[in-house]
């Protein structure tokens, strides 16, 4: 049964249990392009006990708002991939130093197994973890790391391959937060409580199933609506609830889901829900959910990193295992039809599974784990240089913040003609693949075993 556990206490790490785990899901576990497994095992000591959450008193509950006049937030990061759900945030400017200004680790701490992001409002810092058989919702304190509240219910992933735990970022929209887990349980829970407010088996009432890696979208929020990837078939691959009450409103396509999430853009001056699905890159209308265009792409893989949106109707898609990138350009007909065509091809950019960004016509992204900087308008290879691994990033400002899968973070100058990295930090120890946040000053990334928050310096005005 789910529970609501309020302010929970974690059993401080212990070094009692030297053991190895061989874990499966590495880099080299998914499948490979020509069909065969490249399954390399990852060595780690179990140092610590498995948590253990001991409900407290309600003595600390009061409002987490109080502490925001210290925040100073210039922005919310309320999503996967921050505000507009493209990695970029237009604030803060961040110092370009981190010798003469270094970041400050406020604080680290054990979390659960999982490769969910946070989503930050205020002082809340929420995330999805793999507590023993129970998958948690739970919203950490930004600027202490304290529980604030957790709601957990019984759910877990686990596979030799793909590892353990829930994968997609939860969805903060007003005073509600919206949570996939990994087999597919959406929930809607109150933000301050984390009182559940409704739940929908996404699988089950669309007639799905769970995908080899585990489900991985995180909920997009539009109009009152809460939409998703559910990778049913008869019209019920890309699904919208209604956010306030659970109700089922439409469901579109019928291709099987791929890794990546929803996302809402305009082309021609139309909105449309973009959503990378197993069979390729699909555009739906966002009010009858009618297929507006469709655009095949290479399988027998995961399709995992968000399409990026680029000036003049185009749209960069990438994956990894060979295939590359592609933009391309979406018009509409005289008979107001749209189509999607190519405008180039390269596998100088292979996303496997990070996200790329675009910056002043030139695209920034990891290639199978390093740095490349493309120009926009043919593909033009302008440098590939830094290797971060399958790691993230996010631009802020006129900088590109990496967080590589060492678990180091990178500052980085986004420049066509070379490659400057400006300063760097170890983060967290251990495979870093889950997507960082960036909330104002703070930095709040994690793995699989840890979270951390480090304040970053910002330039004075």
């Amino acid at each position: 049964m789910p529970r609501l556990l309020e302010i929970p206490l974690e059993n401080p790490a212990c070094r009692s249990r030297w053991s190895v785990r061989i874990n499966r899901f590495g880099s080299g576990a998914f499948p490979h392009p020509r069909g065969q497994r490249r399954l390399v095992p990852i060595l780690e000591w179990r140092w610590k006990e498995p948590f253990t959450f001991v409900p407290l008193t309600p003595a600390k509950v009061a409002p987490s708002n109080e502490a925001l006049p210290l925040l100073n937030l210039t922005n919310d990061y309320p999503q996967f991939l921050g505000p507009h759900r493209n990695a970029i945030v237009d604030h803060p400017r961040l110092a370009r130093d981190w010798k003469a200004q270094p970041p400050e680790q406020l604080w680290v701490q054990p979390v659960g197994r999982g490769w969910s992001g946070f989503a930050i409002v205020g002082n809340q810092a929420i995330t999805q973890e793999q507590r023993g058989e129970e998958e948690a919702v739970v919203c950490y304190e930004l600027l202490s790391g304290s529980v604030i509240w957790a709601y957990l219910y019984s759910a877990h992933y686990r596979s030799s391959l793909a590892g353990e735990g829930p994968r997609a970022t939860p969805t903060i929209s007003e005073n509600r937060v919206f949570a996939l887990g990994s087999t597919g349980i959406l929930n809607c829970l109150d933000l301050k409580t984390g009182k559940l407010l409704w739940s929908k088996d996404a699988v089950r009432d669309n007639h799905s199933e769970v995908s080899d890696w585990g489900i991985s979208c995180s909920p997009l929020l539009m109009d009152e609506l809460v939409v998703i990837s559910a990778g049913g078939g008869n019209e019920r691959s890309l699904v919208a609830y209604r956010a306030a009450t659970g109700e089922f409103v439409w469901g579109g396509g019928s291709d099987a889901s791929g890794y990546s999430s929803p996302c809402l853009v305009t082309f021609a001056g139309v909105p449309q829900i973009l959503i990378f699905n197993a069979g390729g890159i699909s555009a739906h209308q966002p009010a009858d959910r009618k297929t507006l265009w469709k655009y095949p792409w290479p399988g027998g893989h995961p399709h995992v990193s968000m399409p990026v949106l680029l000036p003049g109707d185009r749209v960069l898609v990438s994956s990894g295992y060979g295939v590359g990138s592609e933009l391309l350009r979406i018009e509409k007909d005289s008979e107001g039809k749209f189509r999607a065509s190519r405008i180039w091809k390269s596998t100088r950019l292979k996303a496997k599974f990070t996200n790329v960004v675009y910056r002043d016509g030139y695209i920034y992204g990891l290639d199978d784990g390093i740095m490349v900087c493309l120009d926009a308008s043919d593909g033009e290879l302008k440098w590939k240089e830094g290797r971060y691994g399958h790691g993230q990033e996010i631009l802020a400002g006129n900088l590109l913040l990496v967080t590589a899968e060492s678990g180091e973070a990178i500052l980085l100058e986004p420049n066509p003609v070379e490659s400057r990295e400006l300063g760097r930090f170890s983060g967290l120890k251990g495979k870093m693949w889950n997507p960082p946040a960036l909330a104002g000053a703070y930095l709040v990334i994690r793995n699989d075993a840890e979270a951390a928050c480090y304040r970053l310096p910002i330039m004075k005005p």
